[in-house]
């Protein structure tokens, strides 16, 4: 199995075979903690041991960084959820490599082209997907379903 991990609180997670087949997605979940939204990682550790079971998996997270003009208090929020997915990838003992966006936006053609654009190409590759139809939530799932065909073999994302 190959895991896509579009990081932060409105992620999202892919999970398909080797050969690019779709087997299950989970936009990131959250909880309260004070004022703030936190990813839920109990509820991202349920869905990795439920939809992966015993099969091997490799995770692709895409790697993290400080954007400019993004707040402290946004940037921490953000790279606290990546540590949260990390921490639990390392618990699971699921192998992960890092992608950066430069990498897999790249290989999925979508250099130079508005962020939308990978949603637009997620659905050309899986048309039934209707999570792909929502902006918001399927942009997430879009994210992570190019990373996720970053890491499979085989031909271009």
């Amino acid at each position: 199995m190959i895991i896509g991990i579009d990081p932060g609180c409105t992620g999202a997670i892919v999970v398909m075979t080797e050969s690019r087949n779709y087997v299950a997605h989970l936009n990131m979940p959250t909880i309260k903690v004070g004022t703030k939204s936190r990813v839920n990682g109990a509820a991202v550790a349920a869905f990795l041991r439920e939809t992966i079971g015993e099969f091997t998996a490799h995770a692709y997270l895409e790697a993290v960084g400080a954007m400019p003009g993004q707040g402290v208090s946004s940037m921490f929020t953000f790279g606290h959820a990546a540590g949260v997915v990390e921490g639990i990838l390392q618990g699971a003992c699921i192998p992960y490599t890092l992608v950066t966006p430069q990498s897999w936006k790249k290989r999925a053609g979508l250099i130079g082209v508005d962020k939308d654009a990978a949603r637009s190409r997620a659905i050309q590759l899986y048309p039934d997907l209707r999570i792909l139809d929502l902006k918001g939530k399927g942009q997430a799932v879009a994210d992570a379903i190019l990373i996720a065909r970053f890491g499979a073999k085989g031909e271009a994302a």
